[in-house]
């Protein structure tokens, strides 16, 4: 390998102000500054754009998990501290005061709405909660047990071909109409996806309900009697949702920047973050907890898949511990921990798989392996105890981070949209053969 020196030279050796790192290329004496890009809180960044025209080098960084992809004002993570911030809120003072559609407003805007704004905002989402009739024909045209996520992603895609009527995207009005469509249409799409692997009819948008409530209308009512949406399901709705809302450059929103550098109108973008978030590894994580938990199957069993799960030899893996972001405890997981018990409280939930999630949880806290290891439970273990709860499907459980995710990633489009953005394109370190010439097929 051809080493590179780097020096860090501080404002006080310069006379510019800020700090620049300088790599030397000894194979050729050749030097470069790189700036170095400080935000308002966060690590030091290189900007590296000029490394390639001068030197000739790219960098290489699998999974880009030390390259940043773009400057955002809309979410802050600290992961050593345990630190999660919506446009400098943090994350515990919006779940205690807060609610699902004004901290989509505050994503969307940058600051929290007056009473007039907000009223204005509600207004909006509600009167965007219907979808075009032939959507419903669109879903109908799915095999019944087709994965909820895939209807979404195929649905959302089309409502480009609805509304390319207000589709100018240099236009800012057209732009925040279509966030606000999508935030507004997503639980609909979602709740007609579950209604027809369940072979019911659908249940249309009833504007006399708040955002959650209306969800859970659509996804439970039938039309044999009426049905009271439960405040207990309404409320951890609604905190799951703020809690799920952005996570800064994720695979899922990063995709959704990704497709919208392309020009690509913002359904299309969205629906690729959809795709993306269906991975077990994204969005399916707490689908992955429940099938854990029926693996260990009971109780009686933990201590041997605890013990599995300090065998680094075995390949089981405890689902919903850790998290790649977060080398403390997720700040997200203390919130949601103590709604999974009001929840299992207030519904008198009695499940064998809740008991034995709760003792994993014990063990996980009190077990020094796990407590060096920093392998607390995260937001997923306990999301998936609540949706199991409330009757939720597991099949819909990546479906419930997309509505909420949706705020987020429309957030992000706007953002990236307001922002001249060149198109995305990460290069590669090519291992294939050299170059070598073709031999007929009766040669070879």
């Amino acid at each position: 390998m051809i080493p590179l020196q780097y020096n860090l030279r501080t404002h006080k050796e310069r006379t510019m102000s800020e700090p620049r790192v300088i790599i030397t290329d000894e194979s050729s004496g050749k030097s470069l500054e790189l700036p170095v890009l400080k935000g308002t809180e966060g690590e030091p960044t290189l900007q590296i754009k000029a490394l390639p025209s001068t030197l000739g080098y790219f960098t290489y960084d699998p999974g880009f998990t030390a390259t940043a992809s773009c400057t955002s004002k809309i979410t802050f993570i600290d992961g050593e501290k345990g630190i999660l911030r919506y446009r400098g809120y943090p994350i515990e003072q919006l779940a205690e005061k807060s609610n699902f559609l004004e901290v989509a407003f505050l994503l969307l805007s940058g600051e929290l709405p007056t009473e007039s704004e907000f009223d204005s905002f509600q207004h909006d989402i509600t009167y965007h909660t219907m979808i075009h009739e032939k959507l419903n024909t669109f879903i109908s045209g799915f095999h019944y047990n087709a994965h909820p996520m895939a209807m979404m992603a195929g649905v959302v895609g089309s409502l480009s071909a609805f509304y390319h009527d207000n589709m100018d995207m240099n236009n800012p009005e057209h732009r925040m109409l279509a966030a606000k469509r999508m935030i507004a249409k997503m639980p609909t799409i979602a709740a007609a996806c579950y209604r027809h692997h369940m072979g019911w009819p659908t249940a249309y948008p009833k504007n006399s309900l708040g955002y959650t409530e209306r969800f859970l209308d659509m996804m439970f009512s039938v039309p044999a009697e009426k049905y009271a949406v439960s405040p207990v399901a309404a409320k951890a709705f609604d905190l799951l949702f703020i809690l799920h809302a952005d996570h800064e450059q994720n695979a899922s929103t990063s995709t959704v920047r990704l497709v919208g550098s392309t020009g690509a109108n913002p359904y299309a973008s969205v629906a690729a973050g959809i795709s993306a978030l269906w991975g077990p590894a994204h969005g399916g994580a707490n689908e992955a907890v429940l099938h854990m938990l029926d693996e260990i199957g009971d109780i009686s069993r933990v201590g041997k898949y605890i013990d599995k799960a300090k065998d680094k030899n075995d390949p089981f893996r405890l689902m919903g511990f850790g998290h790649r972001v977060y080398k403390n405890y997720d700040p997200r997981a203390s919130i949601i921990r103590a709604a999974a018990y009001e929840v299992l409280e207030e519904l008198g939930t009695k499940d064998p798989l809740m008991d034995l999630a709760m003792e994993l949880e014990r063990i996980a806290l009190e077990d020094e392996y796990f407590v060096s290891r920093k392998l607390y439970p995260n937001v997923d273990f306990y999301s998936g105890i609540i949706y199991k709860a409330l009757g939720i499907p597991r099949s819909m459980f990546t479906v419930m981070f997309a509505i909420a995710r949706t705020a987020g990633w429309v957030s992000q489009w706007l953002e990236q949209e307001e922002t001249p953005t060149p198109i995305g394109r990460p290069r590669q370190v090519y291992a294939g053969e050299s170059e070598r010439d073709y031999v007929p097929v009766r040669s070879r």
